[in-house]
């Protein structure tokens, strides 16, 4: 079978950041996958499912309420290697592009307090595995990354302006 591209992008030199994983054409819509990297893989310890979960609903809620934006979200959620999400926005973009929108995103996030939206029985099929505040460190950490970020944490290792 063929590799598939997020394979070939070396785990080893990553580090935390916001990359274009991959473009990809559904019609005539271009879909941009992009990586939001907030552990740096196979030197940190990953997320545990709680934080992830948390950060997954207070994500998606965000992202699909953003002014401008929210129409465009088709997808938000985690890395089965727990080392960051996946977001998936209709149209071409670069991680500059949207380098504002997930800074946002994850400040949100940071900053949040009160109840979990969908963290219900019948809302969501695990809502009890979820936690707020380790949500809120990982995503302080993640704003600090994104706050200073330049090309290395823009740009796959050995890519350029993606």
């Amino acid at each position: 079978m063929k590799r598939i591209a997020s394979f070939t992008v070396d785990h080893l030199r990553l580090l935390p950041g916001l990359y274009v994983s991959r473009r990809d054409r559904v019609g005539q819509e271009v879909i941009t996958t992009l990586d939001l990297r907030l552990t740096r893989p196979n030197f940190e310890p990953v997320m545990n499912t709680a934080e992830l979960h948390t950060i997954e609903h207070l994500g998606a809620t965000y992202l699909r309420n953003a002014p401008g934006w929210g129409e465009r979200v088709v997808y938000f959620g985690p890395m089965g290697c727990r080392t960051g999400f996946y977001l998936l926005l209709a149209g071409s973009y670069t991680s500059r592009e949207v380098l504002e929108l997930v800074r946002g995103c994850f400040a949100f996030i940071r900053d949040y307090s009160g109840s979990i939206p969908g963290a219900s029985a019948g809302e969501c099929g695990n809502w009890q595995d979820m936690n707020l505040p380790m949500a809120k460190y990982w995503a302080a950490r993640y704003c600090a990354v994104l706050e200073s970020a330049g090309d290395a944490q823009l740009n796959y290792p050995g890519e350029e302006d993606a």
